[in-house]
């Protein structure tokens, strides 16, 4: 009875080893995989552990309306990064220069379209900023001239323009690693982005800014006038039938109002660090 017992209690043992032993195994190999940050995204195990859908660098999109500074975010958080920015806006307005060259009258749905559809736009990285290029002129300057502001909205109303536009967007943001800002990215052009951010802030704030950024480019400016026009555009984006300005459900609300730059990228960094941990901080954020 004893020698039985023993035995028993041995074999107890025996199996409670074997049993740790396999546990440790699954432990060791599940450790292995689970990091996937330095793989490259095409691997298919890291296609696999993330579900067909997670980048191994993230997408952030942020979204809100005119002079809530989303170029300024997403340009700062790019480069702080070591991420791609993704400047949507430019490539409306790059397709309402070209039309305003053209001669295209800007109501024309079908020659829009058209034109969409054919003229080539680049957006090539220079150091602290983006240069745009249509058909091989570069016109980084020239999409941001008052007169290109106030006809974009024909561009971004249109659904077929937008159709063209949002596909050439995704494909720019493939395999990740991109800072997009726009006013559709995290609803229609990036809805699977890693993380969504959409900044807001009043009415006159948002007007003091652009006022601002129009004399420090040297273009006569009134604030009244700059007022009108901001709100003008926000009734335009919010109630245009295709890709209208709306919140994500999932996006991270950041109210910029009386907060200065330093403080909103701040805010914003610190969003970006808790959400992707992987992420290497570079030692000083360019652009503005």
């Amino acid at each position: 009875m004893n020698t039985d017992a023993t035995q028993r209690s041995r074999n107890k043992e025996l199996n409670t080893k074997t049993q740790d032993t396999k546990t440790q195994r699954r432990k060791e190999k599940l450790s292995d995989t689970s990091d996937t940050s330095d793989k490259d995204p095409t691997d298919s195990s890291a296609k696999e552990l993330t579900g067909g859908t997670m980048h191994v660098k993230p997408i952030i999109a942020i979204d809100g309306p005119a002079g809530s500074g989303k170029s300024t975010a997403a340009k700062n958080l790019a480069n702080a990064f070591g991420l791609r920015y993704l400047d949507t806006g430019a490539m409306y307005r790059a397709v309402t220069w070209k039309a305003m060259q053209d001669g295209i009258t800007l109501a024309d749905e079908d020659a829009l379209a058209e034109l969409a559809g054919r003229i080539d736009i680049k957006l090539e990285p220079d150091g602290e900023t983006t240069r745009v290029v249509v058909d091989g002129v570069e016109i980084t300057q020239e999409i941001r001239r008052e007169d290109v502001t106030r006809e974009v909205h024909h561009i971004a109303r249109s659904p077929r323009v937008r159709e063209k536009v949002v596909a050439l967007q995704k494909k720019l943001g493939e395999g990740g690693g991109v800072v997009a800002e726009g006013r559709d990215i995290g609803t229609v052009v990036f809805p699977n982005a890693e993380l969504k951010i959409f900044l807001v802030a009043d009415t006159e704030t948002r007007a003091a800014r652009r006022h601002k950024e129009l004399l420090e480019r040297g273009e006569k400016a009134d604030y009244s006038k700059v007022l009108d026009d901001i709100r003008t555009r926000d009734r335009r984006d919010s109630e245009r039938e295709a890709s209208p300005l709306r919140q994500a459900e999932d996006a991270v609300v950041v109210d910029t109002s009386g907060n200065s730059i330093e403080d909103t990228l701040a805010e914003l960094a610190g969003l970006v660090r808790k959400r992707f941990p992987q992420l290497s901080v570079r030692e000083k954020a360019q652009g503005g």
